[in-house]
């Protein structure tokens, strides 16, 4: 991937760089990034196929990648910031996907703008302020604050147990590579990132207490075995938000979507178009 297919739009936190993929004529579908993650870490596979169908919207937050500014330490300023790129691009109504973090910032531009947001997708991540159900792995906190994550603390973070997740994730981990040559994510960054986190998981701009006032369709989903944002919060809000539908895959954690490709992206993009 080179330079010349990202672009740059000026917002009030900065300049912020982003790509587009499809057709200029489709509907738009904004993704929104993990914990630490920049637009090259998108799987390409995963993105070519929404793109297949969709005007899809990838974008570096403000101090994430390629992006100027400082990422803030709560998720309801990080949804705010995404809600001005939107602002930018000049876009008023839009399908938002959000993954892991992202699935918190998604949320909180719903709870923000509902009229902006036609229909959400939550992968791999949760509510926030749920105090019952598993925890995280103790392990991932220790992987989060390490300088340089490798293949092997993503394949624990991302993938089940087992050879055959764990092949998918390697597999994942090469169609990455070979597209990722931005610069990551500054640790300034990433602990204002963490900050935010475990502020939204302690219940501090937590969605939990207003998942009912999110009305419009959502399509929640997960692996099975999730270390990271535990299974457990989807389910919370498929039972508290009215109009939310959950999906489960088997042999699977956090990065389900990139081991389920086919699958869950013919799911997203029925559910889109429904």
């Amino acid at each position: 991937m080179s330079d010349k297919q990202i672009q740059y739009i000026e917002t009030p936190s900065g300049r912020l760089a982003y790509r587009v993929d499809g057709s200029p004529d489709a509907e738009p579908l904004l993704l929104i990034q993990r914990f630490r993650g920049v637009i090259d870490q998108w799987d390409p596979e995963f993105v070519e196929k929404l793109a297949a169908h969709r005007r899809v919207i990838r974008f570096d937050s403000a101090g994430v990648g390629r992006s100027e500014g400082d990422a803030p330490p709560t998720v309801t300023a990080t949804a705010e910031i995404a809600l001005e790129f939107l602002d930018a691009l000049k876009i008023d109504v839009i399908d938002v996907f959000g993954w892991s973090l992202g699935g918190y910032v998604g949320q909180a531009m719903a709870l923000r703008s509902p009229a902006r947001v036609r229909r959400l997708v939550i992968a791999g991540s949760g509510p926030g302020g749920v105090t019952d159900g598993a925890k995280r792995h103790p392990r991932v906190n220790e992987i989060a604050l390490k300088e340089s994550i490798d293949d092997e603390d993503y394949l624990f973070l991302f993938f089940a147990d087992s050879e055959t997740s764990r092949a998918a994730g390697r597999a994942y981990l090469a169609r990455v590579a070979a597209e990722n040559d931005g610069p990551a994510t500054k640790m300034p960054s990433v602990m204002n990132q963490l900050k935010a986190i475990v502020n939204w998981t302690n219940g501090g701009d937590a969605a939990r207490p207003r998942l009912k006032e999110l009305s419009m369709p959502i399509l929640v989903a997960n692996g099975v075995t999730d270390v990271m944002v535990p299974t457990y919060g989807s389910f919370v809000i498929s039972q508290e938000a009215p109009n939310a539908k959950l999906v489960l895959y088997p042999d699977s954690g956090h990065g389900f979507l990139f081991q389920h490709i086919e699958d869950f992206t013919q799911e997203v993009l029925a559910f889109l178009s429904a």
